[in-house]
């Protein structure tokens, strides 16, 4: 490299530390942004430089571009790296990156703009002859269209938000009867997750596999795909478990996939780092499904069975350089990526906050670690509940799957609720093992184990931030400091938001079934409501779940309207 770059990377947590560590392996000065929970996080300590968002949530911090631009330009940077997730497929972003003169780590807006609208991609995947079902052509007008279709092509059907991702937005309807009000959840999901409630149909695949089409592509019109993967251990249509190369699949399979995915980003004219997702049925069916215009959570499985930095990829294509392999590099061995999420199992995977009071990951042959927590790290309620990632390599599938055991049972994490319970039940489970029946439906269907209760741990506030001025060589500056700071110093308790009543042990009492907030109260007060019916739709990270009734009678004493209430929390009484 003939300059020496500067790289803003306006992502937070593992990525952040992953494309921090790419930097440094090309002697790339980097510069983090942080969320005021972010501040003493791990992503912020590695980096060369930090600079504060100055906000709480993501809609003020990580997802605000002109925020993110100016700080861009005040570090001096002369290159973004999205991540994945925040404004990683946003054209906008990409626009504005590039009018700011600075380049762009990742595809052009163009082909984010024909991929990332799944009606788009759906005519460009056409167009190639890639393996597809029926769909339709437009956005839905009403949910009358919807159910037009399911008559028309049979059930189950699939709603999805066209501009949607990681399972927001996306409903599948096995009754003639719940298509309405599955139609009417999904545009109002893809409306707060993305802004745009656009939603179109297609034929759903039962209980199918999730394969992927790990593909690059530099300036120079070079499109290599480097690696297929299988992505069907999954839970709410978010990844758990991910392996490379895809296990099971045979030759022609693998060539529809890595022809298609080739000939689909030709036409979108696509360079950079970029997924193209399939479906494959029970009976050997494979149809396209989307494809994601950044690096996916999954990229390390790719690297450690190709032998390639993706994320080192991605800055040498955008600087012009031409990819470092010419065809698909033949895969050596097997690896298997476990997602680490702090999330509680036992409750069916509800997301978990508080401090992790300790962090011990495995080491050894064929083990490596993608984290962005540390002992003491503070997991944020206002972020996404992915904390780490254990990549577990082998010679084969079996070796990785050995491997995995053993470094899975010497992870050791307390403070907050994990998945890794989960994670140790798959490895003894022939489903998963020997006989690779999972599918996309897999948990939720056919997973059946107990996992042991974890303690719940609070929400803490001890990172709100309080702003002052402070004067420095004549020159105003901001300081921030821990709101907590003021009660410990003895001087007056500064207002600190009250996240949470205690939770209540109560036989009428209504039990927030997650952390988040109440978005609707469907009953009012002193409603006669039915048990087992829905009274209450609670969100978090932009995921709709419905508040049951455990018991028939008089409703009385409901929360508040859009407060942060934490799980197991008395949101109402039936009396």
């Amino acid at each position: 490299m003939h300059k020496k770059h500067k790289l803003l990377i306006a992502n937070r947590g593992e990525i952040a530390v992953r494309i921090i560590q790419a930097c440094k392996d090309m002697d790339i000065t980097s510069v983090a942004i942080y969320a005021d929970d972010d501040i003493a996080s791990l992503h912020v300590q590695l980096a060369d430089e930090a600079w504060a968002l100055s906000g709480q949530t993501a809609q003020q911090t990580y997802l605000d571009i002109n925020k993110i631009l100016d700080i861009a330009n005040k570090a001096q940077v002369t290159m973004i790296h999205p991540g994945y997730g925040f404004l990683s497929e946003r054209a906008e972003f990409a626009h504005a990156v590039i009018d700011a003169g600075l380049i762009w780590i990742g595809p052009s807006p163009e082909s984010i703009n024909k991929l990332g609208d799944k009606i788009q991609a759906r005519k460009i995947a056409q167009s190639v002859n890639a393996p597809l079902v029926q769909g339709t052509e437009q956005p839905l007008q009403s949910a009358q269209e919807a159910v037009d279709f399911a008559k028309q092509y049979g059930l189950p059907i699939a709603i999805k938000a066209a501009y949607g991702g990681g399972g927001r937005g996306l409903k599948v309807a096995r009754q003639l009867n719940e298509v309405t009000a599955l139609y009417e959840s999904a545009v109002r999901e893809a409306l707060t997750a993305f802004g745009r409630g656009e939603c179109f149909v297609e034929q759903y695949l039962d209980k199918p596999r999730h394969l992927e089409a790990q593909v690059i592509a530099d300036q120079h019109g070079n499109i290599v795909v480097v690696g297929t993967r299988d992505c069907s251990l999954q839970r709410r249509n978010q990844k758990l478990v991910e392996e490379a190369p895809a296990p099971f699949i045979n030759e022609q399979i693998q060539s529809q996939l890595v022809q298609s995915s080739i000939a689909i980003c030709r036409t979108a004219d696509y360079v950079g780092a970029g997924t193209v997702e399939y479906l494959l049925s029970q009976d050997g069916q494979l149809s396209f499904l989307e494809v994601n215009t950044r690096l996916q959570v999954e990229h390390p499985v790719t690297e450690q069975t190709s032998g390639l930095d993706l994320v080192v990829e991605q800055i040498r294509i955008a600087l012009g350089e031409p990819l470092s392999v010419q065809e698909m590099p033949k895969p050596v061995g097997h690896a298997i990526e476990f997602r680490i999420n702090a999330e509680d199992p036992v409750r069916g995977f509800i997301p978990a906050f508080g401090q992790i009071t300790q962090f011990q990951p495995p080491s050894g042959i064929g083990i490596r670690l993608d984290t962005g927590v540390q002992t003491g790290s503070m997991v944020s309620s206002h972020f996404d509940s992915l904390i780490a990632k254990l990549i577990v390599s082998g010679a084969t599938r079996e070796i990785a799957i050995q491997r995995a055991k053993r470094a899975l049972a010497h992870f050791k994490i307390e403070g907050i609720a994990s998945v890794l319970p989960f994670h140790r039940a798959i490895l003894s489970d022939n489903d998963f093992i020997d006989e690779f029946k999972v599918h996309t439906r897999w948990i939720e269907q056919d997973c059946q184990h107990d996992y042991p209760h974890s303690s719940r741990s609070k929400l803490s506030n001890q990172t709100e931030l309080k702003r002052y001025p402070l004067e420095i060589d004549g020159k105003l500056h901001q300081i921030g400091l821990p709101n907590g700071l003021f009660s410990l110093m003895g001087t007056q308790q500064l207002n600190q938001k009250s996240y949470d009543s205690d939770p209540v042990q109560n036989d009428n009492a209504v039990l927030a079934p997650i952390c988040g907030v109440i978005t609707t109260w469907k009953v009012q007060e002193n409603n006669q409501v039915e048990k087992g019916n829905t009274i209450a739709i609670m969100e978090a990270m932009k995921m709709e779940v419905p508040v049951v009734a455990h018991e028939t009678g008089k409703i009385q004493k409901l929360f508040n309207l859009n407060q942060t209430v934490v799980a197991d929390t008395k949101i109402a009484e039936i009396n």
